[in-house]
């Protein structure tokens, strides 16, 4: 007897789920007023849940058509079935499966290029959003505008602005200045991607490309979007895993029908908005998202507390010898660790964000989730990069105050030690970090070279900031970690 193949999920299949896994809106009765780039899980798990909720919660029809920069194969599944897919929260007392209906379409940038221009410079369509991840933004290291020079840039510039284009800042531009050589309304577009003052860089990218295309009315565009096309600032915050084979597996067993493109989250989502939008947009702060005049007191915070927590675990979890962010968290040291160092940082943090006390409880929480299976290898990656964002600037403002500063030495000597290991996670500065414990027999010296491969020289000149990091070293070595 041959094994039963569960039906595939489309719209026909959602009168047979339970209620509580249904899509929160019908999907038939939403439009197309959203334009999104990137197709990925984190915008499948975070906007586009709290766009059904916003539509749900109004009455009014928003729905997304999202555009996939390079990946044809998703948009083909999506389509497969109806623009439908489930949504499970990883959650400590059982996860919670059901499906999201905010979708209405999906295309693909390259060959529905044309369908992709009609929509941005449709006047129903009042909300464009991005997640391309930071390269997907072309931003020169030296300027923070647009890398003229790199190859699919340049080839952008040089190509049909009606054909196909392969950077999405090209392809928001000539769509951007269709819309404005239309007359038509004002619309918002809302960088998603975890950059610093991301609808800043956004607007300069864009801006750079018009600017540097050969169409003879590019003044008379660059002059009409200054007034018709803003570029909020956003904060976005959850944790979403690379969907397995496990997920799907799951997901097709929590509802019955065949999902081909699930995804999975923590329970834990927040969006902070800059309140500068040019158009109608959907009511998200029904779904609890923020709105308010700054969101740089919240980005900091992420920042500072979210993802420095982060890395002080993965490199202190490692030292201890354990593999996941919940496991860590699990010692009788990992708590009381994020607590502390929220509190340690807190003095350096603008006013106008979240309360810091109550945002340490918050990833507490977040972080213990056993259903969140994060690998310290995955967290821990690219810590030159990401520590010398995440912790230098607070040790530099807090030495300056003359505030001691134990838990950022602690979590600095765990990193340490985890530039000589020989399964270290992979960093794009590991060759020069391996050197610096070949260079200075000193544990001090080894940890001045180890700031100076940051970029951290003043750091390194602190004497008695290199002294406590290495007085560390020794306990760490042990697997012992000693708040």
């Amino acid at each position: 007897m041959s094994a039963h193949v569960p039906p595939p999920l489309d719209r026909a299949a959602l009168a047979g789920l339970p209620p509580a896994q249904r899509p929160a809106v019908d999907p038939a009765g939403l439009r197309t007023r959203v334009v999104h780039f990137g197709l990925g899980a984190f915008h499948r798990a975070h906007q586009a849940v709290y766009t059904e909720n916003a539509a749900a919660r109004s009455g009014e029809p928003w729905g997304i058509t999202a555009v996939a920069p390079r990946s044809a194969d998703t948009v083909r599944t999506l389509r497969d079935q109806d623009c439908l897919y489930s949504l499970t929260e990883r959650r400590p007392d059982g996860h919670r499966t059901r499906v999201v209906g905010a979708v209405t379409g999906a295309l693909a940038m390259g060959p529905d290029a044309g369908t992709v221009d009609a929509l941005l410079a449709d006047p129903e369509v009042t909300v464009v959003t991005l997640t391309v991840t930071e390269k997907g933004y072309h931003r020169s290291p030296e300027t923070g505008g647009l890398d003229l020079t790199a190859a699919p840039v340049a080839a952008d510039l040089t190509a049909d602005p009606e054909g196909p284009l392969t950077t999405v800042v090209g392809r928001l531009a000539a769509g951007l200045a269709a819309r404005m050589r239309a007359g038509a309304p004002p619309v918002s577009v809302v960088c998603c991607d975890n950059m610093a003052d991301n609808g800043a860089s956004l607007r300069r990218v864009v801006h750079d490309f018009v600017r540097a295309s050969a169409w003879p009315d590019r003044t008379e565009v660059l002059d009409r979007m200054a007034a018709a096309v803003a570029f909020p600032a956003t904060v976005v915050d959850r944790i979403v895993p690379a969907t397995g084979d496990a997920d799907r597996a799951a997901a097709t067993a929590a509802l019955g029908v065949r999902d081909a493109l699930p995804v999975t989250a923590e329970p834990y989502r927040q969006w902070v908005l800059e309140d500068s939008f040019a158009a109608p947009r959907p009511p998200w702060e029904l779904d609890g998202a923020l709105l308010v005049p700054d969101v740089a007191p919240y980005q900091l915070t992420k920042l500072r507390l979210l993802n420095g927590s982060h890395s002080a675990l993965a490199a202190l979890g490692t030292a201890a010898g354990l593999a996941t962010i919940a496991e860590t968290m699990a010692t009788e040291w990992g708590e009381p660790l994020v607590r502390a160092l929220c509190a340690e940082v807190a003095p350096t943090l603008p006013a106008g964000g979240p309360d810091p006390a109550g945002y340490a409880d918050d990833l507490v929480v977040r972080f213990a989730n056993p259903g969140m299976q994060h690998r310290l290898r995955q967290v821990g990656s690219d810590a030159s990069l990401k520590i010398a964002e995440r912790w230098l600037p607070v040790l530099r403002e807090l030495r300056a105050r003359g505030t001691r500063t134990p838990v950022l030495e602690l979590a600095l000597a765990a990193w340490a030690l985890g530039t000589c290991r020989p399964d270290a996670p992979p960093d794009p500065a590991a060759d020069a970090l391996a050197a610096c414990w070949e260079q200075d027999t000193t544990p001090a010296g080894t940890v001045r070279a180890l700031l100076r491969v940051l970029g951290a020289s003043d750091l390194a000149d602190d004497d008695a900031l290199t002294a406590a990091v290495a007085e560390r070293l020794p306990a760490l070595r042990a697997g012992r970690v000693e708040l």
